[in-house]
């Protein structure tokens, strides 16, 4: 558990991630008051690794729900294990047949196999998907749902039961109550927005792109052999891209692949020419490298 804000960006920071005050304390409030965090702003600034890296922090056991259309109940709650069953009921067919032995009709045959109901409906024959993982985790976990926006609304409505209640019903078997409440942290791109109901569940928390200062730290952090001027050249360039019309901006992963990339290249600085040539590792549509490449001068020198 977090002792205090401050112990937040420490042990955050340990994890390589660089956090600001309102990160920090949202994390502090969300672990203190078991409430879950709702993260939006723009992809790639760090909030799935925000998850990450928190679970890491506090030693929890780490559980990711990616969410996509068509996302339902099965998928992330649980399944029963149907070809683990058949392959029971071959193995105990003489088990069964003596169950059966002497049933008058077939009433009273399928009343003797609903009898054994609870053995194949069991814990043993159920695969549990990450939100029950969650729930039914024996020790302190976090869960990841990431980028909630790409679900169905009838995920999200299906997910205010698990968020308020921290318990699920399987009617086979009862209902399933948390020994520890997750930590849970949702991820969204805006894709969508949002429901009022699953907003007023969680502290919301929005993360912009960094400023130069944060993302300059973010790099020296996370990579390894790169010089100073190269990394605060980088930085810059790509705080003046974001600045373009373009249209996908570059996040903190694409700084970080870029930066990554120049140091295998062996530079220690960026120039025209080798911008240029490596546009294509930050910027991801056609369009939007020939709308770089028109102002390169201005993305590189300023």
């Amino acid at each position: 558990m977090f002792g205090s804000i401050d112990e937040v960006k420490n042990r955050l920071a340990e994890e390589k991630y660089i956090c600001s005050g309102e990160i920090a304390t949202v994390i502090y409030l969300a672990e203190r008051l078991e409430k879950p965090v709702l993260v939006e702003g723009p992809a790639g600034v760090g909030k799935t690794d925000l998850g990450k890296v928190t679970a890491a922090a506090l030693g929890r056991e780490f559980i990711r729900l990616q969410c996509y259309e068509g996302l339902d109940e099965a998928k992330s709650l649980y399944e029963w294990e149907y070809s683990k069953q058949l392959l029971y009921t071959q193995i105990l067919k003489d088990v069964l047949a003596e169950e059966l032995e002497g049933a008058k009709n077939l009433s009273e045959a399928v009343e003797r196999v609903a009898r054994q109901d609870e053995v194949f409906f069991s814990r043993k024959f159920i695969v549990p998907r990450p939100l029950l993982r969650a729930i039914t985790s024996e020790k302190p976990a976090l869960i990841l749902i990431d980028e909630v926006d790409k679900s169905d609304p009838e995920f999200e409505a299906f997910l205010l039961e698990i968020l308020s209640d921290f318990q699920v019903s399987i009617p086979e078997l009862d209902t399933l109550k948390a020994e520890h409440i997750p930590m849970v942290v949702l991820t969204s791109n805006n894709a969508r927005e949002l429901s009022d109901a699953l907003k007023r569940r969680c502290l919301h928390l929005y993360i912009d792109f960094p400023d130069w200062e944060q993302e300059l730290e973010i790099v020296r952090l996370k990579v390894p052999g790169i010089s100073e001027r190269l990394a605060e050249q980088v930085v810059k360039a790509v705080q003046r891209l974001r600045k373009l019309d373009i249209k996908k901006t570059p996040g903190i992963s694409e700084t970080l692949d870029w930066a990554r990339a120049l140091v295998v290249l062996g530079s220690d600085s960026l120039d025209q020419e080798l911008a240029r040539s490596t546009l294509n590792i930050i910027l991801k549509y056609e369009k939007d490298i020939q709308k770089a490449k028109e102002s390169l001068r201005q993305v590189v020198e300023g």
